[in-house]
């Protein structure tokens, strides 16, 4: 019902945003927009993470992961210099591993991440109404799970939290 509910709600905000003239006004709708796609991004991460059909498909053909292969990508992913997260795609996007690149990017420990939900481990600021990450993120991921090729997010403020998990700052004004 509550997914329901978003997504009327975002076609309404849309609707309105279209005609809207007065800028405070289009403010206040794009505030009412962001929540209402992050709110919807948040119920879908949840309940179906980003599974789609093709990939739903080639697990049930192939199944079995060969050993050397897990191994030799485990080394890759922990000494890439290039931050990397891992996710499961199913229900709840859970965090598989973070490398150590990633960990000290976005100031985590991996070790107490690992099997936590992505949007609970990084979720919008809850003091800027009109933050979009985790929509905008979604998207993403959902786009990449369907099509099975990567997809380029535009540019985005994303806040995170600082290393004693109290305050969020602006990545890059800090």
């Amino acid at each position: 019902m509550q997914r329901f509910i978003e997504e009327q709600n975002i076609a309404h905000f849309q609707q309105l945003l279209s005609r809207e003239t007065k800028e405070e006004a289009r403010r206040i709708l794009r505030s009412l927009l962001a929540t209402s796609q992050r709110k919807l991004a948040m119920i879908e991460a949840s309940t179906r993470g980003t599974y789609s059909h093709a990939q739903v498909v080639r697990e049930q053909l192939f199944s079995h992961a060969a050993p050397k292969m897990t191994s030799c990508f485990q080394r890759e992913f922990e000494a890439a210099t290039k931050p990397l997260l891992l996710l499961d795609p199913g229900p709840g996007l859970h965090i598989v591993d973070a490398n150590k690149a990633y960990a000290a990017a976005a100031m985590i420990d991996a070790s107490k991440v690992a099997g936590e939900k992505i949007f609970e481990v990084f979720p919008d600021n809850p003091d800027d109404p009109a933050a979009d990450g985790v929509a905008n993120l979604f998207s993403s991921l959902s786009i990449v799970a369907t099509t099975g090729r990567s997809h380029a997010m535009a540019v985005q403020r994303y806040d995170v939290r600082d290393l004693g998990g109290l305050s969020w700052s602006d990545i890059g004004n800090p």
